[in-house]
């Protein structure tokens, strides 16, 4: 087997998530404040029981308590923060419990409708209960029976946060600590999933009445250019129109308008949720018996087999006077309506490469 086919057949690696090395990190610098030991390795317990090991960057005494850090590994996934430092740092309180801090690179939230209220670093439950019960077995160890406060940061966490929705979300300053299951699956890319979903339920909680996700930049400058949508109505879904149907169910919003590239509107129609190129591919078979059953000729069907991109159907269709674009556009409608609340009125648009209009499903 030659060594390509080999790496392309290997099994992918996982990863863990940023709220994985934030417990490792805080659980590292807890110990060597409590025991006055600098780790080198530390291991953590996951919320599905799993005891992965940490190696730490370094782990170590400091005037106000201890402090320690491990770089972010996400495995095979295409993670925006992957070999990002996680650090933590770690001081004694009479009180019990632990009091959390945004240290640089991590954001604080400013708007209602996140898991954590206003005015608190953007640490999500699932990392804060992983720290907190790890913490306090640490100090019940060593029978202390006082409490922590615990300061997370992220090297470089406010230049990679302006890389997320986070300043669109109001989290402010930096990046969010986040995971359910403390793991990374490959190419699960967990955390855009997750920022989906928060960008709908602020939007949601700030009663929003018309939402638009948009698959990337120019799609998002297409939908202005229709409505006056605020910042906070911008969904950016990238290829993950499932999360924002399957969100809407949980926290509905009237209106919804879906923008994208007509290949990706094209998947969409078909009944595929992930839109990117490793999940579904763009069917010309199916986009020529689309455009027969809008009287396309023999001949332009096979065109439309025989065509190198979606654009080249389409472009095949339109000069045939074949409103291929409309008809997707249709299809893509009853896609999300399928998955949708009754109470959530859906549009669709298709837009060519420079943002204009190749089709439309309106609300009615």
């Amino acid at each position: 087997m030659r060594p390509e086919t080999a790496e392309l057949q290997r099994p992918l690696r996982f990863g863990y998530t940023t709220g994985a090395c934030a417990t490792a990190a805080s659980v590292a610098a807890a110990h060597c404040l409590l025991t006055g030991i600098a780790l080198q390795q530390v291991e953590i317990v996951l919320p599905r029981g799993q005891r992965p090991r940490f190696s730490l960057a370094y782990c170590r005494l400091i005037a106000t308590g201890a402090e320690a850090a491990t770089r972010k590994d996400a495995g095979d996934d295409p993670d925006l923060t992957h070999g990002a430092l996680i650090c933590a740092q770690v001081a004694l309180r009479t009180a019990s419990g632990v009091r959390f801090y945004a240290g640089p690179g991590v954001g604080t939230v400013t708007r209602p409708g996140l898991p954590i209220p206003p005015g608190e670093p953007a640490i999500n439950p699932t990392p804060r209960q992983m720290i907190t019960a790890q913490v306090m077995q640490q100090a019940a160890s060593v029978g202390y029976g006082g409490g922590f406060e615990i300061t997370i940061g992220v090297e470089n966490g406010a230049q990679l946060a302006l890389n997320t929705l986070n300043p669109r979300l109001g989290i402010c300053g930096g990046l969010s600590i986040l995971g359910t299951t403390g793991i990374v699956r490959p190419f699960s890319c967990s955390a855009y999933i997750a920022s989906i979903q928060q960008a709908v339920t602020v939007a949601h909680a700030n009663g929003l009445t018309h939402i638009a996700a948009c698959t990337g930049a120019v799609s998002e400058q297409a939908i202005r250019h229709h409505y006056a949508l605020p910042d906070l109505a911008l969904i950016e879904m990238g290829d993950f129109i499932g999360a924002v149907l399957k969100q809407l169910r949980r926290t509905p919003i009237p209106r919804l308008s879906v923008i994208g590239g007509f290949g990706k509107i094209s998947k969409l129609a078909a009944g595929h949720l992930d839109l990117h190129s490793r999940h579904s591919h763009i069917d010309l078979t199916v986009l020529a018996a689309e455009a027969a059953a809008l009287g396309a000729e023999t001949a332009l069907q096979a065109a439309i087999r025989a065509a190198n991109t979606s654009q080249q159907a389409l472009a095949l269709a339109h000069a045939s006077q074949v409103p291929l674009g409309e008809r997707i556009c249709l299809l893509a409608r009853d896609q999300a309506r399928a998955i949708l609340p009754p109470g959530v009125a859906v549009e669709v648009w298709a837009i060519d490469r420079i943002g204009q209009p190749v089709g439309h499903a309106g609300f009615a």
